[in-house]
């Protein structure tokens, strides 16, 4: 496994290091989805309540639930990160160790793409693209493995799908 993880991070980066002003735009593109995300999450909950406060419940309660769960399974899962593994420079500096599987970025903004998906169609799927980038920009960042964020997203979606039935 190490021999292929290490060339399959290797191919995904290399065009990063062949044009070394890509790397700042992966770090920005991470950041942006990230911010992109507070603020659709911030904007859902505002448009949900605007009425009545109340209807923002399920939109609160669900993926704030669905968090500490996942919080609580990652902590005691504790995989380690790409770069504690191997050794590569990962494109995205991070500090923190272990807790690399599930992606909670990958699963909060799966959870909050399934908030806007359940209020209008155009706004979810637009949101979707959005996790999937955050995903992409997470593996070739090396900040997480393939696999942590597709169980992320994974996750999202099926915590997701719960507002679908309120």
């Amino acid at each position: 496994m190490k021999k292929d993880y290490l060339q399959f991070y290797h191919h995904i980066t290399a065009p990063f290091y062949r044009h070394p002003w890509t790397i700042p735009l992966l770090r920005a593109v991470n950041k942006f989805v990230v911010w992109a995300m507070y603020f659709a999450y911030i904007v859902i909950l505002v448009w949900v309540g605007k009425n009545n406060v109340l209807k923002a419940g399920p939109f609160l309660l669900i993926p704030g639930i669905g968090f500490i769960l996942l919080s609580f399974i990652r902590q005691r899962i504790n995989a380690p990160r790409p770069y504690e593994k191997f050794s590569i420079n990962p494109l995205i500096r991070r500090q923190k160790t272990g807790d690399s599987l599930p992606s909670r970025h990958v699963f909060s903004a799966t959870v909050i793409a399934m908030c806007g998906l359940r209020l209008n169609l155009i706004l979810g799927v637009i949101l979707l693209v959005l996790a999937v980038v955050s995903a992409i920009t997470r593996v070739i960042g090396g900040v997480h493995f393939p696999r942590d964020v597709v169980i992320g997203f994974i996750c999202g979606v099926i915590c997701g799908s719960f507002l679908f039935l309120v």
